[in-house]
């Protein structure tokens, strides 16, 4: 943190502490639900903020599962710390019952949380406490999501493609997911809709509304927690500086962060 600091950089932060992830009983998804505690992320965050807050570095959360955690960065950015966090869909749409149906696809770290704790993530987003959306998309092969070891299981979540659309489906402010990321990382030219900006367009119909499939997906590993949910918002075009994308050429370069300040 001292050389981020140095260098005008932020850290992003995957806050579990690692001392209070409890030993599991058993290896079922109640068992990995219980070893893996908001305590755990609740320390996590509190140590990185005291390090950072010590240090003068730019702290960043990543995927903040609950509530509790965005007050935490919140007191601290009110008291000058230079400190912000993100959650994910699954954190707001999704709860710890989700993760006992639906299995391995819905398998993360931090864990899908209980129902109260979910709400009151979404209530600190709806009052402008979140800074970000992100799908921390985390692709695996069928093959690595099988099994009846829970704690075996490859955690992570394939979700980038439905960020967007869980995003308009709930009402959630469409610059979570644009602006204000593109602002907090300082890439220069992007998150905006303005002369002289970049003309990363994503042009979408907001009337159209689906079930998503296993073969709507585009990733190389069509699973999702989210196929058979009815979601808002057909993507009709991208386009990436003012070019149409989509046809699965790649296409882009490496966007570097503008200087502090």
């Amino acid at each position: 943190m001292a050389e981020a600091a140095r260098l005008g950089l932020p850290v992003a932060v995957h806050a579990e502490s690692p001392g209070l992830l409890e030993p599991p009983p058993g290896r079922r998804w109640r068992d990995y639900l219980a070893s893996r505690p908001v305590a755990a992320e609740l320390d996590a965050i509190a140590r990185a903020i005291v390090l950072a807050e010590e240090t003068g570095c730019s702290l960043h959360v990543v995927h903040v599962s609950t509530g509790q955690g965005v007050r935490l960065v919140t007191a601290a950015r009110e008291r000058g710390v230079d400190v912000t966090c993100e959650t994910c869909p699954h954190y707001l749409v999704l709860d710890e019952d989700d993760l006992v149906r639906v299995g391995a696809v819905a398998k993360c770290a931090p864990p899908l949380r209980a129902r109260a704790d979910r709400d009151d993530l979404r209530a600190e987003l709806a009052a402008g406490n979140v800074d970000f959306l992100a799908s921390d998309h985390s692709p695996a092969p069928a093959s690595m999501k099988e099994g009846d070891d829970a704690f075996a299981i490859w955690g992570g979540i394939s979700g980038c493609q439905s960020l967007l659309a869980i995003a308009l489906t709930e009402g959630f402010p469409p610059e979570l997911v644009s602006e204000r990321p593109a602002a907090r990382f300082r890439l220069p030219g992007k998150g905006r809709l303005e002369p002289g900006a970049d003309a990363d367009l994503v042009l979408v119909d907001p009337a159209a509304a689906a079930e998503l499939r296993a073969e709507d997906l585009r990733y190389r590993h069509r699973h999702s927690p989210y196929v058979g949910m009815r979601l808002r918002g057909r993507i009709a075009a991208t386009f990436l500086r003012g070019r149409r994308v989509g046809d699965g050429a790649p296409r882009g370069r490496l966007v570097r962060p503008a200087p502090p300040g």
